[in-house]
């Protein structure tokens, strides 16, 4: 009688440590899970955060080149308003000797 009491005492400490050894696979599991999701948002934001730093420095830089642009576009402008104008007189005083001429 003594063997079968201990028989089903010792099953029964094998079924409660079968039963702890599960509830602890299912706590490491989704706690690795957890962990998993967490790193996962942790790189998306930093992934983010690196796009909207890229698209930050190239708009920066794109209005610096726009700048750089309209000055050197205003700058040859004058430049050609000024070649124009000298120009213009010579032509106008040649148009006008011929006229009389």
């Amino acid at each position: 009688m003594e063997l079968i009491k201990q028989i089903k005492q010792a099953e029964s400490q094998a079924q409660e440590i079968v039963e702890q050894a599960k509830t602890q696979a299912a706590k490491q599991s989704q706690q690795g899970r957890e962990n998993r999701q967490k790193a996962l948002a942790e790189v998306e934001v930093k992934r983010k955060r690196a796009i909207e730093a890229a698209v930050a420095a190239a708009e920066s830089q794109g209005a610096a080149e726009v700048e750089q642009l309209k000055a050197k576009a205003q700058k040859e402008h004058s430049q050609l308003r000024e070649k124009a104008a000298g120009k213009m007189g010579a032509a106008v005083s040649k148009v006008i000797d011929k006229l009389k001429g």
